[in-house]
């Protein structure tokens, strides 16, 4: 196969990037940050696992491969290391319920959730368990994906912007950048929400909305949390030993609100839902909008000809080793992949 550009090192792209340059393919990969993960990757909550959460449209053909695939890099790569802790997840909705749960997800209440999560100030009466889920450090993912793929052969250019396709008539012949001029036959554009725009001159409809999203990290008692807590304020887990990572509703992280009232919501949050929380101290938070394709991953082939390939979806950190593999296969061997089959762009009409 001839030369891939991949824009965005993110921890889509850089998976993407990783497997191709290990399977001999010339990669180059250009982000406009300074190193990898600069973007929305470095900011995610980064909560993984194959069941459970929101999985619209073909994300739900890869939820099977994702704790197999994150188990994976483990093994090939040293520096990759998740955080199994499990979820515990609940809501205020009752119904439900009773309705059957995938595999691997299990109805717990009382003395299992006492066990699971014996700080718990006021456990609900009953809860899902999922003992696969876990949690990563999504920027030294991605920079042991950039590592690893530079290893294999592959170019990595930081503070190189891509502005544009290269068109040739209507055919993609690499991109323009921040540096110059990078010839490809293949184009994959793993740009999160800059995407749309580099899509403009194909005629393609590629909708993302970036609703934003506030995280907060708190200095905490270590094992104050125990897996991670998915309840109907907000989500918590421990990111390192004595470090908590917090979402809280949109409206906390409005640009309108100060550092002083974030600190108060998170910390009013956990203090009310866990003992031994009186010590917590605020860290600082981040306001971010990942890229939601409007109806679920958007990945493959955009152009008639597979000059330009789309990789764009929510949640990439979860997604990312799976899909990375999965096109990686597609653009080395030219035959699709069936778990891919629902998640294709819309190509424009002839």
């Amino acid at each position: 196969m001839s030369a891939v550009a991949v824009v965005g090192a993110g921890i889509v792209g850089s998976s993407v990037a990783y497997h191709l340059a290990r399977r001999d393919i010339p990669v180059t990969l250009l982000d406009q940050g300074r190193s990898p993960a600069t973007g929305v990757t470095g900011t995610s909550f980064a909560w993984i696992g194959g069941c459970g959460g929101d999985w619209p449209g073909g994300a739900r053909d890869l939820r099977a491969s994702v704790v197999a695939d994150y188990r994976r890099l483990e093994d090939e790569l040293p520096d990759i290391a998740v955080r199994w802790t499990g979820s515990l997840t609940w809501t205020d909705d009752r119904e439900g319920h009773d309705s059957p749960l995938g595999p691997g997800r299990f109805r717990v209440g009382g003395s299992d959730i006492a066990a699971l999560e014996p700080n718990l100030r006021n456990p609900p009466e009953r809860a899902v368990h999922t003992p696969s889920d876990g949690g990563i450090d999504p920027t030294a993912v991605t920079t042991a994906l950039v590592d690893a793929a530079r290893r294999h052969g592959a170019t990595v250019l930081h503070n190189s912007a891509v502005t544009s396709l290269a068109m040739a008539g209507e055919r993609v012949e690499g991109v323009w950048s921040s540096t110059g001029f990078h010839a490809a036959e293949t184009v994959v554009l793993a740009a999160g929400a800059d995407t749309p725009r580099l899509c403009e001159p194909l005629g393609a409809d590629v909708p993302v909305v970036t609703p934003p999203v506030c995280l907060v990290r708190l200095a905490a008692p270590a094992g104050l949390v125990r897996t991670i807590v998915a309840c109907p304020d907000f989500e918590v887990r421990e990111v390192r030993d004595g470090e908590l990572l917090l979402t809280l509703p949109p409206a906390a992280g409005t640009g309108a609100t100060s550092s002083e009232q974030v600190a108060r919501a998170a910390l009013r949050q956990v203090r009310t839902a866990f003992r031994g929380s009186e010590g917590c101290r605020f860290l600082g938070y981040r306001v971010c909008g990942p890229p939601m394709p409007a109806h679920g991953p958007v990945i493959g082939a955009v152009t008639r000809d597979r000059s330009v390939y789309l990789a764009v979806m929510h949640s990439g950190v979860t997604l990312a080793p799976t899909v990375g593999r999965l096109v990686a296969d597609e653009l080395v061997t030219g035959r699709p992949a069936v778990e891919l089959r629902h998640c294709r762009p819309l190509r424009p009409a002839p």
